[in-house]
Order: structure tokens, then C-alpha cells, then sequence
């Protein structure tokens, strides 16, 4: 398993219910987290398959800021 890590703007629980369907769908429940009291807003996700590009892409679909960590 994998660890890939990113800033995002993702900064309350509205906006992580926001891009959690988005998440589920790519990574899986429970295979990412954001941490909102981060100042850069991390995202980490869990996964052998996913790229960096493909959680980018899901995140941005979603109206959310994104840049690999």
C-alpha cells in the first residue's frame, strides 16, 4: 500500500462531504483523510492502484484545490 499526500483548500466538514463521494469512488472508503488542522489542509490516500494524477483529477472534478505535497 501506498501513501500519496497533497495540499488541498478542503477545509471544514462541508467541503469533505463535498469531495467524499468523489474520494470514495477513486480510493475507497476509509483509504483517505484530510486533515483540516494542517494549515496546508492535507489529504492523504491509501491505495496500490491509484496515481497522484487520478486524485488530483477526482478532487478538481469536485471543486476543490489540489497540489501534490
Amino acid at each position: 500500500m501506498k501513501t500519496l499526500q497533497f495540499k488541498t483548500n478542503i477545509n471544514c466538514g462541508g467541503c469533505i462531504k463535498s469531495v467524499t463521494p468523489a474520494l470514495n469512488q477513486e480510493a475507497g472508503a476509509g483509504n483517505w483523510q484530510v486533515d483540516t488542522a494542517n494549515p496546508d489542509k492535507i489529504l492523504t490516500v491509501n491505495s496500490d492502484k491509484l496515481t497522484a494524477e487520478q486524485v488530483v483529477q477526482a478532487v478538481e472534478q469536485a471543486g476543490f484545490r489540489i497540489q501534490v505535497a
